[in-house]
């Protein structure tokens, strides 16, 4: 081989040389680049709060209206408790003193729907001594009636009758008032409500600078009146012949959801 030659091989390998060098730094450099973390980049904007309905398809609004009425209806519940003997005894002594409670009650107004015999339990009576195994000496019998009296005015009487009627054995567990004619005042509320929520609405498109349009939607959700206690003493013997009766007033509440459209 002469010198040109070998000159010309070793020039060629320096080449090659580099160029090896050159690509494992560019694939180090790419494979580094892959394994660092991507970095996001987010924006943000303000959000800005309008009233609804200004600039979209409606406005919704809320009105409530509640309106008062005086109770319809009294809920008696009492029990008649009578001991004996054995369970016949016992049994004998307790539908006696209810059946003169039902016959009474039944006897000042109160329909057969509403007057309803809601329990009944026997439990065996025991007394012991100490020391001493305890004795069966007897049967207990209690037995619960439920009436509803609707004429208000009646009903003082009624209740002070029966029990009289049924005699030391009645227990008189407690009485409520109740407003089960609703339709009319659900109306009368409903007709209030929605005027709040029109005169809401109509305050609102002023100050947006907008007229009220048509109805596009409502809902509502209506509250009932529940049940009010009215306590009672619940000794049969301490009951004058006459209870007097105070029905006070309750609510019916409406609400309403509108929604109104804008223009």
């Amino acid at each position: 081989m002469t010198i040109t030659s070998r000159r010309v091989s070793l020039a060629l390998a320096a080449g090659i040389s580099l160029i090896a060098v050159y690509l494992v730094g560019t694939t180090r450099s790419q494979d580094a680049l892959a394994a660092a973390p991507t970095r996001a980049v987010s924006t943000s904007s303000a959000q800005t709060s309008t009233i609804a309905g200004v600039g979209g398809t409606g406005i919704t609004v809320a009105g409530t209206s509640a309106v008062a009425g005086t109770p319809d209806t009294l809920r008696l519940d009492l029990s008649v408790v009578a001991t004996g003997p054995s369970v016949k005894a016992a049994l004998a002594k307790a539908n006696g003193s209810a059946d003169a409670v039902q016959k009474s009650l039944l006897g000042n107004g109160v329909a057969r729907k509403d007057l309803q015999t809601s329990g009944l339990s026997i439990t065996p009576t025991y007394t012991s001594t100490p020391g001493e195994t305890a004795r069966l000496t007897g049967y207990q019998v209690s037995e619960s009636v439920t009436a509803r009296l609707r004429e208000l005015s009646r009903a003082g009487d009624a209740i002070g009758e029966a029990v009289q009627a049924g005699g030391n054995a009645v227990r008189v567990n407690g009485i409520s008032l109740d407003l089960e004619d609703t339709g009319l005042l659900v109306s009368k509320a409903r007709d209030k409500a929605f005027a709040d929520a029109k005169a809401k609405a109509e305050q609102y498109a002023k100050a947006a600078g907008r007229s009220l349009g048509d109805v596009e939607s409502i809902a509502e959700n209506v509250a009932s009146p529940s049940p009010i206690p009215f306590s009672m003493e619940p000794d049969a013997a301490k009951l004058s012949s006459s209870v007097p009766i105070q029905p006070g007033s309750q609510e019916v509440s409406v609400t309403v959801t509108v929604v109104f459209a804008m223009r």
